[in-house]
């Protein structure tokens, strides 16, 4: 009878503690082929796939440098133009993280899937690697005896696949037949009108062991908001980056594209990625943002005042793209300011009506398209030197905070120049990812440049 209990570790949808325990883990499953899995500098999956009997008996998968510094169009930055790259474009040794193990739901064959990190054939970590990047900000916070705590919230679209990219995008068609003519925000029915495809959402991250905590219908023609369940900051930045790819992947079994766009439609809504974070102390198990008597604390004010004094300058992070700058507008309900209130959505950094152990910093500023572990480590970093310098807010917002000036970059390359002009954040950072993130940003910028648009077409081509 003992050979036929499973051990909780390979009976887990979702992660095991090492090799050993992945191999039992495969076995138990029946799984044929395994994809090697590492986030790139948008987001995007990159690596291999192979046999298991291969994964174990290669000695470690090895992918090129240069797949943390391509662009989102392909292009790569001149090498003159990156300091910090090897030339010679050597091999980086990629180690899997177990505990992120998970089948591939959608996959034909039984798949499994495991992100990998990143280092230098000297053991080294690769500082470009964006899960190495939230991994040295959250060891900033362990090193004061501090754990922090996310909790990421996920907009995007829903849309009629569009294989011109000349054409405009269009809501898709549900079970009624017809598609959102009007907005339907909170509507149950709106959301019913996609159920095979939630269901198929739901199911795939049941299989996977990712936990959803609600599904909403947002302000746009059907945008969709998915939150998940707080946790550690890189075990919620991978959960994002895989959910991004199993609702895009269950919306193409329904012929509907999923975009993570920051503004994918002219006259409807931008999407964001709302994360909300509180700071507990390790030893005591208490959120540090509380003090005795349940009243918000100095470090709850500090992390405000860090929130205010630095998004600013990890806005080309935090809205990494010439599109995510058209989301940031007064009349889509989108934060254009860094300013801070109780339970108020118009500020850029609301605080929801909580107990004092649950009290947290929701940060509103950041798009759906940026990538969740720079996001993340961005908005941490943030806070962490607002602690350090003991900052203090402005007074907070009653009122409408979209009729104050605007305190954001308004395009990608005043956000850069912030980012570049930024000390405390860069040496967060560390110079090499500082230095490439901005030449890999501005090459994007000039690839945009080089698209003539509509607009210019209407308005330019007879009146000037």
């Amino acid at each position: 009878m003992k050979d036929d209990v499973i051990e909780p570790s390979t009976g887990a949808p979702r992660g095991v503690a090492d090799a050993a325990e992945a191999k039992a883990w495969l076995e138990t499953r029946g799984i044929e082929e395994i994809e090697c899995l590492v986030p790139d500098l948008a987001g995007v999956a990159r690596g291999k796939v192979m046999p298991v009997k291969k994964f174990f008996t290669t000695g470690g998968m090895s992918l090129p440098q240069s797949i943390f510094y391509q662009t989102i169009a392909g292009h790569f930055p001149a090498d003159t133009l990156l300091p910090h790259f090897d030339p010679a474009d050597s091999d980086l040794v990629l180690e899997p993280d177990f505990s992120t193990l998970s089948v591939v739901p959608w996959s034909a064959d039984p798949t499994a899937q495991v992100i990998h990190n990143a280092f230098y054939r000297n053991g080294t970590p690769v500082e470009m690697a964006p899960r190495q990047v939230l991994e040295s900000v959250v060891a900033l916070y362990r090193a004061e005896g501090w754990l922090p705590i996310v909790a990421p919230e996920m907009e995007f679209y829903l849309v009629k696949p569009n294989i011109d990219p000349d054409y405009p995008l269009e809501p898709p068609i549900g079970r009624s037949g017809r598609p959102e003519i009007g907005r339907q925000p909170y509507s149950i029915s709106a959301v019913n009108e996609f159920d095979p495809l939630f269901e198929d959402i739901y199911d795939y991250s049941e299989q996977q062991g990712l936990e959803i905590d609600t599904l909403i219908h947002e302000e746009g023609a059907a945008q969709m908001e998915i939150n998940l369940r707080h946790g550690a900051p890189v075990a919620l930045a991978d959960q994002v980056f895989l959910f991004k790819r199993t609702i895009r992947e269950a919306a193409l079994q329904h012929d509907i594209y999923a975009t993570f766009m920051a503004k994918p439609i002219e006259d409807e809504p931008g999407s964001a990625m709302h994360v909300h974070q509180s700071v507990v102390d390790v030893k005591s198990g208490r959120n540090i943002f509380s003090d005795d008597n349940g009243k918000p604390s100095d470090a709850f004010f500090a992390f405000i005042g860090g929130q205010q004094k630095y998004l600013p300058a990890a806005m080309c992070i935090l809205a990494p793209y010439v599109n995510s700058y058209r989301r940031l507008t007064r009349e889509f309900g989108n934060p254009v300011n860094t300013h801070w209130g109780y339970d108020n959505r118009t500020t850029g950094l609301r605080i929801p009506a909580s107990p004092p152990e649950a009290r947290r910093v929701e940060n509103r500023v950041p798009s759906s398209d940026a990538n969740p572990y720079l996001a993340v480590a961005a908005c941490l970093a943030c806070g962490y030197l607002g602690m350090m310098e003991n900052l203090r807010p402005t007074d907070p917002t009653e009122g409408n905070a979209r009729l104050l000036p605007f305190n954001l970059p308004r395009g990608l390359l005043d956000a850069v120049q912030i980012f570049e002009e930024c000390g405390p954040l860069r040496e967060i950072f560390g110079e090499p990812f500082a230095t490439s993130y901005k030449v890999v940003k501005e090459t994007e910028f000039e690839t945009f440049m080089r698209v003539i648009s509509p607009w210019e077409r209407e308005y330019l081509l007879l009146n000037v």
